[in-house]
């Protein structure tokens, strides 16, 4: 069983739900305290044991790679005021070479489309498929743990109230292995009351190469976009899937609601941060 050292960030959307501030800086930019989101998902992919990031990127994206290169200009600046500290926090999380892949999606055709774009570059061994806009720390490396275990295709999933599984892709459940469950079927946005489950689609895949010949034949669906769910159900004739329980809290940053929080929450977990914030923000509230 290949390991899984590669894993696909689709960065490619235009972030129309945080305009103006996307107009000219990626949504994958936008910092949760101080750290780009998608710095947030690489370093949660890293710490799993991702070795190669491959971002399918659009047009005004160009940001995010001069995020993961060099900045010489900076370097020297920094060094010739002995900014040592801020070196030392730039050169940890800089990928080493040949780490980062970057490759065009130049067209919006939805999610499977975007990931078809990284076959060249993903080649002939499973993967990981990671959405930037989900915050899931740990989720990656309980994905691999899972993966260790089955094999096959993995699928993160997390629980939702039942009136709110017509907004997402559901999976159905059969046999139980703990923190695990086969998966017997998908469908994208059930009618209300029709969901399989209340278990959704979380953003964080492990798939098998065999997915990129079903995504170059797959018809467009919802939203007339190439599907990533709709290949993954082709899939399944042929290969297990398995959903893996994500025990922790996701934060989708793609809504308002979720940057905030994610922004409320990480501040206060850091040990230069929370403290002083916590008092700051029990004041303000206090004040409300």
């Amino acid at each position: 069983m290949k390991r899984i050292r590669k894993a696909v960030l689709p960065v490619a959307g235009l972030g129309t739900r945080f305009l103006p501030a996307t107009k000219a800086v990626p949504k994958e930019m936008l910092c949760v305290v101080d750290r780009p989101v998608v710095q947030h998902v690489v370093d949660e992919a890293r710490a799993a044991g991702i070795e190669h990031f491959i971002f399918v990127t659009g047009r005004n994206k160009a940001v995010i790679e001069d995020h993961f290169d060099i900045a010489y200009e900076l370097n020297q600046t920094l060094e010739a005021r002995g900014k040592a500290k801020e070196l030392e926090l730039l050169a940890r999380d800089q990928p080493q070479a040949g780490q980062t892949s970057f490759t065009r999606q130049q067209e919006p055709l939805g999610l499977g489309h975007a990931v078809w774009c990284a076959r060249e570059l993903v080649g002939d061994e499973p993967f990981a498929v990671i959405l930037p806009d989900m915050l899931s720390r740990g989720s990656m490396e309980q994905m691999i743990a899972a993966y260790e275990k089955h094999g096959g295709n993995i699928i993160a999933v997390e629980q939702v109230p039942d009136d709110q599984t017509h907004q997402y892709g559901i999976v159905s459940v059969g046999r139980e292995f703990g923190q695990t469950f086969e998966i017997t079927g998908m469908v994208e946005k059930p009618p209300k009351g029709t969901a399989p489950s209340n278990y959704i689609i979380s953003g964080r895949y492990i798939l098998q190469p065999q997915i990129f010949d079903l995504l170059s034949t797959q018809e467009r669906g919802a939203g007339n976009e190439i599907q990533l769910t709709d290949s993954m159900i082709r899939l399944m004739k042929e290969q297990q899937f398995f959903g893996m329980k994500y025990e922790g809290k996701t934060y989708d940053t793609g809504s308002k609601i979720g940057f905030l929080m994610a922004n409320v929450a990480y501040a206060l977990e850091r040990e230069d941060l929370g403290s002083a914030f916590r008092q700051e923000l029990e004041a303000f509230l206090r004040q409300k």
